[in-house]
């Protein structure tokens, strides 16, 4: 019999977790009730809150949250690593959205993970982050069982009973290969990837929208990846500029850490995406815009910020465990940064190189092709390493 863990506040939020149980129970499924309050719960729980967390006062609210998340985090860890846990559901406000999302971003893509949220209809990343947690609005408060309520439990119920009995067709045991692709680096991506295919791969491509790039990021940790092809680093220089897509100062460190084979480019590192024009900062007033449409504007890179791109990435590479192979196109870094186009800009070009040589080690393999980044033969080029490394 499969089991779901039901996480949530039992001192604030009994009552809709013993709705939550029966109907659970209902569909033929086990459950493992954790408390995650602060106060005496009003119904008994599987495994009490003392064993997330002890002695927490209710006085400081935000400490209190943040300790029983670490604790939540442990066990259910713990649950999933004892084979006790094969998915998760929790209900919530703010608070103990933050609790249950936490330990549900710490389990493997892949084990279902719910969270009914009064928060499911805003800005969802801080609690979805950058693996595979579902979040369901719960329109009303959650605040009692009332005809509306029952409604969306019963059907958060349904949802992660189904999820958690659902079989995965077998597939093609291929390697994974992970790739980071941008609209503007699109082409090389797909012929790399098609390439990749044709030697017996199976790639996995992410929008290197910030949340992709994180996810990027998660899979090579959990180890799911057998090489990565980053072609497109472009959210570093979101990071670096205060653009709307970064991925946040560790990105490209995972495949590093863990030693795996990479082969990266410098894909998109001519721009920094904004929203419409209206929302880019005033401080760049007279840069260089392009409206890629009506929702996204692009901002050119200057030479100085090429130049720090270089270097962030050479040290990232430089400290890599396993075997790194950089590929620089020497005639555009995007679809639109090649002669003619809106983003060429011969000079930044050159401090992003002179960047990069200043902090690469040697053991960083380094191939310089006179092309631009879309170019087939550059694809494949890369793809042909990345499979060399691996195999």
């Amino acid at each position: 019999m499969k089991t779901v863990v039901l996480l949530g506040t039992l001192d604030t939020k009994g009552a809709e977790y013993a709705f939550l149980r029966e109907r659970l129970l209902e569909h033929g499924v086990d459950v493992l009730l954790v408390d995650a309050g602060v106060n005496e719960p009003s119904i008994v729980p599987d495994i009490p809150r003392t064993e997330l967390a002890s002695g927490v006062e209710f006085g400081d609210r935000g400490a209190a949250v943040t300790t029983m998340a670490e604790g939540a985090e442990r066990v259910v860890l713990q649950l999933h690593a004892d084979g006790r846990l094969d998915g998760i559901l929790a209900l919530g406000g703010s608070g103990g959205s933050s609790i249950a999302t936490r330990a549900m971003r710490a389990l493997p893509v892949g084990v279902p993970k719910l969270m009914v949220s009064t928060l499911a209809s805003g800005d969802t990343r801080p609690y979805v982050g950058a693996v595979d947690v579902t979040m369901m609005y719960s329109v009303v408060d959650i605040s009692g069982v009332n005809r509306v309520s029952a409604r969306i439990m019963a059907n958060a119920a349904g949802a992660i009973a189904g999820m958690v009995r659902a079989d995965v067709p077998q597939l093609a045991d291929k390697p994974l290969v992970g790739a980071s692709m941008f609209g503007v680096t699109t082409p090389c991506v797909t012929r790399a990837r098609e390439r990749l295919e044709e030697l017996g791969y199976e790639v996995l491509v992410f929008h290197a929208t910030g949340a992709g790039g994180q996810s990027l990021e998660a899979l090579v940790r959990g180890g799911f990846l057998a090489g990565v092809l980053d072609t497109t680093t472009t959210e570093l220089a979101d990071e670096l500029v205060g653009g709307v897509l970064s991925a946040g100062p560790d990105r490209r460190e995972a495949a590093g850490a863990v030693g795996g084979p990479q082969v990266v480019s410098l894909g998109a590192l001519d721009m920094v995406n904004f929203g419409p024009p209206e929302t880019v900062p005033p401080q760049f007033e007279g840069r260089n815009l392009y409206v890629h449409n009506p929702t996204v504007t692009l901002m050119r890179t200057t030479p100085d910020e090429c130049a720090e791109l270089g270097r962030t990435i050479g040290r990232k590479l430089s400290g890599a465990q396993g075997p790194t192979v950089l590929f620089v196109p020497l005639k555009g870094v995007s679809m639109i940064a090649v002669e003619g186009q809106p983003f060429h800009d011969a000079d930044a070009d050159a401090a992003l190189l002179g960047g990069l040589h200043e902090t690469l080690g040697d053991s960083v393999e380094v191939h310089e092709l006179d092309t631009d980044i879309n170019d087939p033969e550059f694809a494949v080029a890369m793809a042909d390493r990345l499979h060399e490394l691996i195999a």
